[in-house]
């Protein structure tokens, strides 16, 4: 009897996966893209290296085209001209469904209420004009604390270090405190969090795609329900007068009447969610003025006459702007990802409109177009710190059309990050404390920035596939 009923589910199986291969393109969809393995279709290669991929299905399909992926039909849209219509139309595209697939995958966390407009809400109001001074502050005496307790031992020996792990490290422990941390926390509290967080971020991308081995498995498991410990709610009760964000989420959360196993989840969402990328940006910034002397001389000339970066203008460092910017652009490479709630019509720049079936999924990938299209960026692949300079988002054109969009590192719209004023500050102001402070220098003058880890793709921030040695010490003031 039982291997008849193996036998009857291999048949069911079979049958629905047949059905699912078996999709034409109807008039007026998309170009049509279902791979040479049934059901399969491209996950391989999408989940090998999406840049590559979706590079190749541009240059075969042009800006919109659908492709099998894992039984899913995914539609992706390369016209960035046409992202704000799709980002602000919720009815037809929705975020929860899929977002709330990842937070299972990832985090094990199962939020009834998600949901993601009003949480943005919630975050743009804690980000406001007026707690952002604030924060940027704390976060400026925080990053202070740490470079110089750093260097308490021998202050002006040369020291060596790996610049992704100092750069990631730093960031990641002022971060930590400024949005997390409370009356009780400790040094040996932040070193435990930074070390589990590495540990987990590490295999993020693979548990996403479900594609991690069992060791691997094993390993994130273990990192993160220790994480799930050092983040326990009870960590951060405290009686303060200004509360942390994560104070306030978790305020949130017991409003929802969740209990404490899934806050305790939640929790680490967050901490991947606000400092996951910090560090990772800052190597590259970093990285790549080593790299370009020519940068590096331009932002220390800018930086010299400053004794610390105001909080709440950007008009006096126009360079350390554009060299941001530019570091984004070549490097921030997040994938917005939509359900697609009921049939719907995409008008695309050129013209032509497309519809979208109900069912599939939509993928915009900012980091294609408007980034890296060489038909808007000269030589997109290469790192030029001056590209942004004296210049706004209007020059850039493509095929006669003006774009509305040079760069999207933070999104688009309502899809904009609402935290994005205070990642700029802080990492303008961890450029500026470096370089101020300390002579920072490649071991190897002639080191070249390392390739980005593929398996990052989709993923906000890249990650380095290799890393920088650099020796740095304390600057010698007259």
């Amino acid at each position: 009897m039982t291997w008849i009923l193996v036998l009857v589910a291999i048949g069911l199986l079979s049958a629905v996966l047949l059905l699912r291969t078996r999709r034409t393109r109807q008039k007026n969809e998309p170009p049509l893209d279902k791979g040479i393995f049934p059901w399969l279709g491209h996950a391989l290669e999408f989940g090998k290296d999406a840049a590559k991929f979706l590079t190749k299905m541009k240059d075969k399909h042009g800006d919109i085209f659908t492709v099998c992926v894992a039984g899913n039909y995914v539609t992706v849209l390369l016209d960035s001209n046409c992202y704000d219509a799709v980002l602000t139309d919720t009815k037809s595209f929705d975020l929860t469904r899929y977002s709330q697939l990842l937070m299972d995958r990832i985090f094990n966390l199962h939020l009834p209420n998600h949901d993601p407009v009003s949480e943005r809400k919630r975050v743009n109001q804690y980000f406001n004009s007026s707690n952002l001074s604030r924060l940027c502050s704390t976060m400026r005496n925080n990053l202070q604390f740490l470079i110089a307790s750093a260097d308490t031992q021998n202050p002006t020996e040369w020291k060596k270090d790996t610049l992704f792990d100092f750069c990631y490290s730093l960031l990641f422990k002022a971060g930590y405190q400024t949005m997390f941390s409370t009356e009780n926390d400790n040094t040996a509290k932040f070193t435990d969090v930074y070390e589990e967080f590495r540990r987990f971020d590490k295999i993020l991308p693979k548990l996403a795609r479900r594609a991690a081995a069992r060791d691997e498995l094993k390993f994130a498991s273990s990192a993160r329900k220790r994480l799930w410990e050092l983040l326990s709610p009870n960590c951060f009760l405290t009686g303060s007068v200004t509360q942390s964000w994560m104070q306030t989420y978790l305020q949130h959360l017991k409003e929802q009447g969740l209990d404490t196993e899934t806050q305790r989840r939640a929790m680490l969402l967050q901490l991947w969610v606000t400092q996951g990328n910090a560090g990772p940006a800052a190597f590259w910034l970093l990285g790549f003025l080593l790299t370009h002397p020519e940068a590096l001389k331009a932002v220390k000339a800018e930086l010299c006459s400053l004794q610390h970066l105001p909080l709440d203008k950007t008009e006096d460092t126009p360079v350390l702007n554009s060299v941001l910017k530019e570091t984004l652009r070549l490097r921030a490479a997040a994938l917005i990802t939509r359900d697609v709630m009921q049939d719907k019509t995409i008008k695309l720049s050129n013209g032509q409109e497309f519809v979208l079936r109900k069912g599939d999924r939509l993928c915009i990938f900012p980091f294609l177009s408007p980034q890296m299209d060489p038909q808007i960026h000269h030589e997109p692949e290469k790192f030029k710190f001056d590209r942004f300079l004296n210049s706004d988002e209007t020059m850039f054109c493509k095929e006669g059309l003006q774009m509305k969009y040079g760069t999207m590192p933070w999104g688009a719209g309502s899809n904009l990050c609402p935290g994005r004023d205070f990642a700029v500050c802080a990492l303008k102001q961890v450029v500026h404390m470096i370089l101020t402070q300390f002579d920072l220098e490649l071991c190897d003058c002639n080191a070249s920035m390392p390739p980005v880890d593929a398996n990052r793709y989709g993923f906000g921030m890249l990650q380095p596939d290799g890393d920088l040695k650099v020796r740095y010490k304390l600057k010698k003031h007259n």
